[in-house]
């Protein structure tokens, strides 16, 4: 039979395509760039190396991650070492991935690095450019796509809090080449018609090139520039883009955004229902009491209880009476006692005090200047002379030196 005529089933072709390269292809070490990392519950790492031009899926077994000496995540440059093998339920063919070394920062990687560097120069970072969130926000937007399972959370979280806010979603693609643009102007859009108090920014997660819109420079400006407060929920609690630096707020999850913006709402219910529960049984125990002893007592013995009672209070009244009023005249009476002092010290420093032993004040009448001595005056002018009681007006006849005096 002829090789062109023979028929082969899925299985047959797929186990010889497998020994072919299992025989062709052992030890062999690639390099390329981490994509789509993807770790499973059982601890195995499934990811994809790539270049420019090609990619290729690996997978590496939990008992081989023990000689890593780092963190395995999307955009890293890496050096695979394994063997190329089949994996005949999906026809495709995969490394298996014995050891793992770093080999330098892969291109996306770098240049999300220098992104942040540059953006968080222009300080939109800064803690001290962001904003509280609301307290009882009734209007939220959401930047997201419509169809998408982030839109989904956020409805299922509203609804079972029942938090009674109004959702605005703003449609947006979230990943692409024109998601970026898009997200940007949807959240200029929301700040421009003031159509929410909080703007929440989300998608699921996925890999390092499905999040990259989230890293683009003009949603990082136009979260940082927005007026309204915004949450950024991308992705998975591992997953921490530039649009979660430059937000006021991030989010781990798109429910954990949710659970944010209905929180203080939720709980403050929660404890005015605390508050009267706890006010009625307190009620309830007082009114208890109080019949307990009403119906001990008659109307007059309840009069003569409450005198009683209140007996103390009202001589403790009288005690601190007396006691501050002896204070106040005390305190009236050391007052006076002091203003009598400086009125004597004063009238004892007056001038008047002075003329009344004998002095008088001389001023020239015609330039009003108080005399000291005689080198001012000269023969027949006027003086003024004020004395202890009243003054009057002289001459000047003569002039003494103050050795003739």
């Amino acid at each position: 039979m002829a090789e062109a005529d023979k028929c082969y089933s899925v299985s047959q072709i797929t186990r010889l395509i497998r020994s072919m390269l299992e025989d062709q292809f052992v030890n062999i070490t690639i390099e390329g760039e981490i994509s789509n990392f993807r770790p499973s519950s059982t601890g195995h790492y499934y990811f994809s190396l790539k270049d420019k031009e090609a990619i290729i899926s690996v997978v590496m077994f939990k008992n081989r991650q023990l000689r890593l000496d780092f963190m395995v995540a999307d955009g890293i440059l890496v050096r695979a070492t394994g063997n190329i093998s089949v994996y005949a339920k999906r026809g495709n063919y995969q490394l298996i991935c014995e050891s793992l070394t770093r080999s330098g920062q892969g291109d996306i990687l770098a240049r999300l690095e220098e992104r942040k560097r540059k953006l968080a120069a222009m300080g939109l970072f800064d803690s001290d450019r962001k904003k509280s969130l609301p307290l009882f926000p009734s209007t939220v937007a959401v930047v997201t796509s419509p169809t998408g399972a982030a839109i989904r959370d956020i409805l299922r979280v509203l609804t079972r809090r029942n938090a009674g806010i109004n959702l605005i979603v703003l449609p947006a693609p979230v990943q692409g080449e024109t998601a970026a643009e898009i997200i940007a102007a949807q959240i200029r859009t929301a700040n421009k018609y003031a159509m929410a108090e909080v703007i929440i920014v989300t998608r699921g997660g996925g890999s390092l090139e499905d999040l990259l819109p989230f890293y683009d420079e003009s949603v990082v400006k136009a979260i940082a520039d927005s007026t309204i407060p915004v949450i950024s929920a991308i992705g998975h609690e591992i997953d921490i883009t530039l649009t979660d630096l430059a937000a006021d707020m991030r989010a781990p999850t798109p429910s954990a955004a949710a659970e944010m913006v209905t929180a203080s709402r939720v709980d403050l219910s929660r404890r005015v229902q605390e508050l009267k529960a706890l006010l009625l049984s307190l009620m309830s125990g007082r009114l208890e009491k109080i019949d307990l002893l009403i119906s001990q007592y008659s109307a007059e013995n309840l009069e003569h209880n409450f005198s009683i009672f209140f007996q103390s209070f009202w001589q403790k009244y009288d005690e601190i009476r007396e006691e501050l009023l002896l204070t106040v005249k005390n305190i009236i009476m050391q007052i006076k006692h002091r203003l009598e002092l400086i009125a004597s010290e004063l009238a004892a420093h007056s001038p008047m005090d002075t003329l009344k032993r004998g002095y008088a004040v001389v001023v020239h009448r015609h330039t009003g200047e108080v005399l000291l001595s005689t080198e001012k005056v000269k023969y027949d002018d006027e003086l003024k002379i004020r004395l202890y009681k009243g003054g009057l007006t002289a001459g000047v006849k003569e002039i003494m030196p103050d050795e003739e005096l």
